[in-house]
């Protein structure tokens, strides 16, 4: 203590002294250290997450799937899994060591744990140390991104506790072994590395001290000019006076510069450790540390992924340094030295190549919080993302179009997938080329959706007292409108189709009976109907919006089947669980928010409807992907001189919907079933889709009803279907049917339909 009052005693007559000489240029420096050491320091990047990954006995997973995940939120595979961030794949099971991570509920410790799988389920999960079965455990979730300063700087900012004494020690050895003795100049420091450096043959010592690259490296450039290297040392000994050795040395260890992440400078030990070695800085070994300080001499000409022969090199010298200081012993010396570089296949990015997703979530964001707030206030952002659906999208997306285009020409695409009863975002895609920034279009592409909306007339309809087997006249119609010219629509076909019944108009997605049925009830009804399922906008009232011209993204369209497959409830879509501050601490959870705009009856007979249309309307051909027995709801669309194809439905647990298209807008030339339901069925089937069992309403009752006359009919009739309706409203002498029979009917019906495709 007395040594240390001693040198700022000494410290200070210097700096009066050379006040007195360059007087205002020692207080402009002054001011500037001041000013940025004690306000914020600096820009901490907003941290995405994805979802974390619950474990639970009887989950389907596949162990590769695991490992996929394992990989993307940085865990290494080792033999012997024994700190965090660690795993081991042994045949049918997984020893796997989480990380502590804060959760808005609080911090969730480590756990060591044992998962076995059989086939694609997990069977059992054990803890480690208490060998007692647990019943859910989640795996820390992957970092998928961040929002940076306009610096292009990426940290992760650590207190002096969470500094390793390893890392310390072996800091100050090889760069500045008087760093707690000087008062930020060490001429004896120079000359000692000089000697050494000259002994070695190599540089194995620094000549300036940790302060003075604190100077250098986070208040001026690296110019060489003697003005450069004369406010090094006064700022290097204005921060000696002003702040105590372990101030000085924290920030040294955010600041330094150690590598480079694409366009993002790695800065501090604590990023670098999870850039090179996917561990806490904490977790490091000591040849991992030795990488780490030796890379401070040249983190280009060292990097180990780059240049491993040269790193091998480096480290071995720190590690020799390490020896001789007493920081390790002999045996671990050698054992250091023959280990060799990190494995780690996959690097931790600080960018992503989620970008449609990301892009989706800052907009959220930037409704409550200012962009320096995202940019620089360290907040963590807890997202809906589920990696799995994520790659599958990616993956079936560009497969898919690739196979699609070689009939059609260079095509576009789009997908949303949600949660079916909690509205989260799992998966977004604006491109089929996720890698690459630029136009989003499943946020920004408005494109016609055409018979996308036709659903939203059939409900309008069956609101105003229509049934399923309500007569509609699928013929001809025109429609004049002043001042333009008489408006002729047509069925895709080209034909017409006569009297028809309701659910068959919708499965089979008939123009002409849908413009009678909408005209008929009013657009009033109609264009209400769909704003209420939340469509957004001004709403034209022309006829033409019966068959899809109003112009809507994929998010939008995702908004408005939500509520259908939710039996009626408007839920906004999120792709945000919660936010953190840089403490940890929770600034909000976005929460479900949940209003009832339907009955549900009505939901419930269009939902039956959009089920008959995959089982035998236009969406049929997906019973080829998707088992006809999961029960699938969904719709087709396709515009004009089919320039757009979609497809949106839904599964027990899943919705998505699909665009593909053009850029310029010329035709793709594909219909909603050939282009996005294709894509569509591809990316569902292996994502383990659950049937869709639809909530029965109290008031609903089955009957069978023959599908050419629409009267009532036995189950022995070969063209009959049994279908709900509202208690009461079934056809005269239809016999109802009990519920459990009306479900094993319909199961029936599905399949048999599917049996006849291939007969």
């Amino acid at each position: 203590m007395k040594k240390r009052w001693i040198v700022l005693s000494f410290i200070a007559l210097i700096i009066t002294a050379i006040s007195l000489i360059l007087g205002p240029r020692v207080l402009r420096l002054d001011r500037m250290v001041k000013d940025r050491l004690e306000g914020r320091i600096w820009a901490l990047p907003a941290e995405v997450y994805a979802r974390p990954l619950e474990l639970y006995p009887g989950l389907e997973l596949e162990a590769q799937a695991l490992e996929d995940e394992l990989e993307l939120a940085g865990y290494r595979r080792e033999d012997e899994p024994a700190a965090p961030g660690a795993y081991a794949r042994r045949n049918g099971s997984f020893e796997i060591v989480t990380r502590d991570f804060p959760y808005p509920s609080g911090l969730e410790p480590s756990t060591h744990f044992t998962l076995t799988l059989a086939g694609d389920h997990v069977t059992a999960i054990t803890g480690v140390d208490t060998a007692e079965s647990i019943s859910l455990i989640r795996i820390d979730p992957a970092r998928i991104g961040s929002f940076h300063a306009l610096e292009h700087e990426d940290r992760l900012l650590l207190s002096r506790a969470q500094l390793p004494e390893m890392l310390v020690k072996t800091l100050l050895a090889v760069e500045d072994r008087d760093f707690y003795n000087h008062g930020g100049i060490a001429p004896r420091s120079i000359l000692r590395a000089l000697v050494a450096n000259l002994r070695a043959g190599s540089t194995v010592q620094g000549g300036s001290t940790l302060t003075q690259q604190l100077a250098r490296n986070f208040f001026l450039t690296h110019e060489r000019t003697l003005g450069r290297k004369a406010n090094e040392a006064i700022i290097a000994l204005l921060l000696e006076l002003h702040y105590d050795k372990e101030t000085i040395l924290t920030a040294y260890a955010n600041e330094i510069f150690l590598g480079q992440d694409g366009g993002r400078a790695i800065h501090g030990f604590g990023r670098a450790s999870r850039f090179y070695f996917r561990r806490d800085l904490a977790d490091l070994s000591p040849e991992q540390i030795a990488l780490l300080v030796g890379m401070i001499k040249g983190p280009s000409a060292y990097d180990p992924r780059r240049h491993p022969e040269a790193s091998l090199q480096r480290r071995a010298v720190v590690l020799a340094v390490m020896r001789e200081s007493g920081i390790i012993d002999e045996p671990l010396y050698r054992q250091a030295l023959s280990e060799p570089l990190d494995h780690s296949t996959r690097v931790m990015k600080g960018g992503s190549r989620y970008h449609a997703f990301l892009d989706l979530v800052r907009r959220e964001l930037q409704r409550e919080y200012r962009e320096q707030d995202l940019n620089g206030r360290g907040m963590k952002i807890l997202t809906t993302l589920d990696p799995q659906a994520q790659r599958q999208v990616e993956q079936q997306l560009d497969r898919t179009l690739g196979a699609i285009e070689k009939k059609a020409g260079v095509l576009e695409g789009a997908v949303v997938i949600t949660g079916r009863d909690n509205g989260e975002i799992l998966a977004l895609a604006g491109s089929r080329n996720p890698g690459m920034a630029g136009f989003n279009r499943a946020i920004d592409a408005r494109r016609p959706i055409g018979s996308l909306i036709k659903p939203a007339v059939y409900l309008a309809a069956l609101e105003q007292g229509y049934t399923l087997t309500s007569p509609l006249q699928d013929s001809a119609i025109s429609i004049p409108s002043p001042g333009s010219q008489t408006w002729r629509p047509q069925n895709y076909d080209r034909r017409e189709h006569g009297q028809v019944p309701l659910y068959l108009a919708l499965a089979h997605s008939y123009n002409l009976a849908t413009v009678r049925l909408g005209m008929a009830i009013g657009l009033d009804k109609v264009i209400d109907c769909a704003k209420r399922l939340g469509m957004p906008g001004n709403i034209a009232p022309y006829p033409s919006f019966l068959l899809g011209t109003a112009e809507m993204s994929p998010l939008e369209v995702g908004q408005m089947y939500q509520t259908f497959a939710t039996g009626g409830f408007h839920q906004p879509l999120r792709c945000i669980d919660s936010v953190l501050d840089a403490d940890n601490a929770l600034l909000k959870r976005y929460g479900m928010e949940v209003e009832q705009r339907f009955a549900p009856t009505g939901v419930f007979l269009l939902n039956s409807a959009l089920q008959q249309t995959v089982s035998a309307g236009t969406a049929r051909a997906l019973t080829r992907l998707i088992p006809a027995t999961h029960a699938v709801a969904g719709k087709t669309g396709t515009t004009d001189n089919l320039r757009d194809s979609w497809f949106a439905g839904y599964t027990g647990d899943k919705l998505a919907v699909v665009w593909v298209g053009r850029d310029d807008n010329l035709p793709a030339g594909v219909t909603g079933a050939a282009g996005a339901m294709i894509v569509w069925g591809n990316i569902l089937k292996d994502l383990h889709p659950r049937p869709l069992e639809l909530s029965e309403p109290p008031d609903i009752e089955w009957a069978w009803i023959d599908s050419r006359t629409f009267a009532a009919t036995s189950r022995r009739n070969p063209d009959a279907v049994a279908l709900p309706f509202v208690a009461g409203t079934a056809p005269d002498n239809a016999a109802v049917l009990p519920g459990m029979e009306a479900i094993e009917e319909k199961t029936r019906g599905l399949i048999d339909s599917v049996r006849s495709w291939f007969e």
